[in-house]
């Protein structure tokens, strides 16, 4: 990855991912290339503003259903998410307050 904006793609806004914000958990879509070491210095970069720190990271890699049209049949995009978990002193994200209400 050149940029570190690249590495996170958009967050997730799941009935899950709002309940785990009390938790400073947050979930972002994230290219199927990043490593973890990636993300983690991209959220760190891109919210240092807000005094992030990120204690963990975890992702998962979810293939594309198989989808039919007719006789052709094609695969949806693979998806891989990753699960960044704040550290207990670190502030919470701006972006995400008001919205786990």
């Amino acid at each position: 990855m050149k940029d570190l904006h690249d590495v996170i793609i958009r967050p997730v806004l799941t009935e899950k991912g709002l309940e785990a914000l009390d938790d400073k958990r947050y979930v972002f879509v994230v290219p199927v290339n990043a490593t973890k070491t990636e993300i983690k210095r991209a959220v760190e970069e891109v919210f240092a503003a807000d005094g992030v720190k990120v204690e963990r990271v975890n992702t998962v890699r979810t293939m594309g259903k198989i989808k039919r049209q007719g006789l052709t049949s094609g695969r949806r995009a693979e998806v891989k998410k990753a699960y960044v978990t704040l550290t207990e002193d670190s502030k919470p994200i701006k972006f995400f307050d008001g919205m786990g209400q």
